[in-house]
């Protein structure tokens, strides 16, 4: 089992491998992140794990569960996530690699990031100025039938794409090319359907490629089905937590 410590970064988001995640950072424990990253030579690369939130808050007023109005904001590393940040987070997440680090006048950062790799998180530490894990680096199986069920969900997706597109009065470019690497197809279909955070999560830990087409088959008949005999798309977004600004 090889494994690698590396920086935390829970978010309200999943980050599949493949795929760019820009983020404005402004909290003290992700500047020192930043911060440590930049000790890194450019030539090498500055990676962080980036982890979805299971029970917490990316920028936390209290510990997870029911928000109590009353609570004054909590600081320090595992802020957000009670005293077990582990169980506050999911256990499989996504490397980034920060391609771009660059720190404002006034001390944030934007940084723009790559997903590479997949990985299970083993333990957490919240000793520094920032959360760091012990993860496990998973590699991807293709499974079986992947390239034929990748030629499957492309065509459901082509279809899911139309009908979103006609839901949300928007047109969609034709000339758009999309990859026939089944691994890839899998991650930049999980990324692109609306989709909550569980489910996302759901398909970043599927066991192999094969099974995660399988899955976002499913998902695509089911999604273009509904959107067929609806007049709007629902209101997805009024049911996602706000924003951060991380």
């Amino acid at each position: 089992m090889t494994t690698v410590r590396l920086p935390l970064f829970p978010l309200n988001t999943v980050l599949f491998p493949g795929l760019v995640l820009p983020l404005n950072v402004f909290e003290e424990r992700y500047r020192a992140m930043m911060r440590e990253l930049l000790k890194t030579p450019e030539d090498e690369p500055r990676r962080f794990a980036v982890v979805a939130i299971r029970d917490g808050y990316e920028v936390a007023p209290s510990a997870p569960g029911m928000p109590d109005p009353t609570a004054q904001p909590e600081r320090g590393p595992s802020a957000g996530f009670g005293p077990d940040p582990l169980k506050a987070l999911h256990t499989m997440a996504c490397v980034a690699d920060a391609a771009t680090i660059r720190e404002r006048a006034d001390g944030t950062f934007e940084v723009l990031a790559t997903g590479t790799t997949r990985v299970r998180l083993l333990s957490i530490d919240a000793s520094g100025p920032f959360l760091t894990a012990e993860c496990e680096e998973l590699p991807e199986e293709p499974g079986d039938e992947a390239g034929a069920l990748a030629e499957g969900v492309l065509r459901s997706f082509r279809q899911y794409q139309k009908r979103l597109a006609g839901a949300r009065e928007r047109s969609l470019s034709s000339g758009t090319e999309l990859p026939d690497d089944p691994g890839v197809v899998s991650y930049l279909v999980a990324a692109a359907m609306v989709h909550d955070t569980p489910t996302k999560q759901r398909l970043l830990q599927a066991p192999d490629t094969a099974s995660r087409l399988r899955d976002e088959l499913k998902l695509l008949r089911a999604e273009t089905a509904i959107i067929r005999n609806l007049p709007s798309l629902p209101a997805f977004e009024l049911t996602r937590a706000p924003t951060s600004l991380n």
